[in-house]
């Protein structure tokens, strides 16, 4: 019987063929904390009695979700991650001096790589599959697990192939085929399964538009998302200044197994906007539109899409225009070197002028953190990836999720609207 990408990447893992259903304790490439997570796993791997990490070099933290530090709490929770780096003279260590929000920032680095078996206690690790990895969200004490051994188990999950055909229409994204994808689904109806994401349609998905698709993977219950290695991957990878070490190419067999198999004509799709409360909710552009939906904010950014493709984007939509003298407009770059970038070729002096404000890259706003927090009965049009009750503040606030162009074109309307009719 032939093996799915996933089954194959554990295969070569565990040194003997394994499918779909079966439990295997695995070596670990990659894994990763926060400023958020870490500490609990330090604490457990401190209280085991461990001193040394079992993979030093297959160990990152990111500190991106209260970074620079929001209030007390937040600064003594990223000092007892900067305390155990700097104890562990840790390679892969990101604080304020090369930040960035980790699912974005890791690939940028050359650190996740195709083949990859990569854990993160973090829901949204599923991001990096985007490479043709395996990789998961895992508990805090999981992650410990794989600081002490370089492993840990897994069931090894099945998968359901997403057949995407036909070019996309303008302004309709990576962002727009997974919600739509949650959408038939709901949010637990690939619950511990891959989406394995295929079809002619993947070739027209630049690496931001990938990134997007696996990052929702979780919203749909999914263990993992993962697009397999092609020219566009091949691309991205040689573009890096160094790679963590060298990829290993996996491929799905044509008489693999999978549990469900769903085909969706992109073609004929418009851009999708997920209603409050579940990214489940997700409804047509043209309806948002008839609904005249007024919003008081509008976010740019996360790991999401908080790419260099989406300050694009808006900044086409934007140049030359104000936003809606009622809106709030907040971009927060997924690292360092997209702001640089974004501002060398010119993307954040026309948001500015606009009207956006431009924050550092951090998780802040996503999570109702900070930097973005809506008041009672405030609604914002975002470009993050769940919309739950309270998610970025009040309870009594709404977020309708939808991709960068949408929200560009919003800032300027203060209702949500259509970039296609501008």
């Amino acid at each position: 019987m032939g093996q799915t990408i996933t089954e194959k990447i554990f295969s070569e893992h565990v040194g003997r063929e394994v499918y779909a259903g079966e439990i295997v304790r695995s070596p670990i490439d990659m894994v990763i904390g926060n400023d958020i997570t870490t500490p609990i796993s330090i604490k457990a791997f401190e209280e085991g009695g461990f001193e040394k990490l079992a993979n030093p070099e297959g160990f990152a933290i990111v500190l991106d979700h209260f970074i620079p530090a929001k209030d007390i709490a937040s600064a003594n929770q990223a000092k007892i991650s900067r305390d155990f780096a700097y104890k562990h003279n840790l390679k892969y260590f990101f604080d304020e001096k090369d930040m960035g929000i980790e699912h974005a920032l890791l690939p940028e680095k050359g650190l996740v790589l195709p083949g990859d078996v990569i854990i993160g206690a973090d829901s949204h690790t599923c991001t990096h599959g985007a490479l043709g990895a395996f990789s998961t969200g895992m508990g805090s004490t999981d992650i410990s697990f794989g600081m002490i051994t370089g492993g840990n188990w897994f069931k090894v999950p099945e998968s359901i192939k997403v057949v995407f055909n036909g070019k996309p229409k303008e302004y309709v994204t990576g962002k727009d085929l997974i919600l739509e994808i949650i959408r038939i689904l709901g949010v637990d109806g690939a619950l511990y399964k891959t989406l394995e994401f295929t079809g002619d349609t993947i070739q027209y998905l630049s690496m931001d538009d990938r990134f997007s698709l696996c990052n929702m993977a979780i919203e749909a219950g999914a263990k993992n998302g993962i697009v397999a290695y092609d020219e566009i991957t091949k691309e991205f990878l040689d573009s890096r200044e160094s790679l963590r070490a060298e990829p290993k190419i996996h491929y799905s067999d044509d008489d693999a197994n999978y549990c469900q198999e769903i085909v969706v004509d992109v073609a004929s799709l418009e851009p999708v906007i997920a209603y409050p409360f579940l990214p489940s909710n997700g409804h047509p552009v043209s309806q948002a539109v008839a609904d005249e939906i007024r919003v008081d904010q509008v976010f740019i950014g996360s790991c999401t899409n908080g790419r260099l493709s989406d300050f694009k984007v808006a900044a086409e939509i934007l140049k030359g225009k104000k936003v809606a003298r009622h809106v709030r407009l907040i971009l927060t770059p997924g690292t360092q070197k997209i702001l640089r970038d974004a501002t060398k070729a010119g993307y954040i002096d026309t948001l500015v002028d606009a009207g956006a404000v431009v924050s550092n890259p951090t998780c802040g706003a996503c999570l109702g953190g900070y930097m973005g927090i809506l008041g009672d009965d405030e609604v914002c049009i975002s470009t993050t990836n769940r919309n739950f009750v309270g998610r970025m503040g009040s309870r009594s606030s709404k977020i309708y999720l939808a991709n960068s162009a949408v929200a560009a074109a919003s800032a300027i309307s203060g209702y949500i609207t259509d970039p296609r009719a501008l």
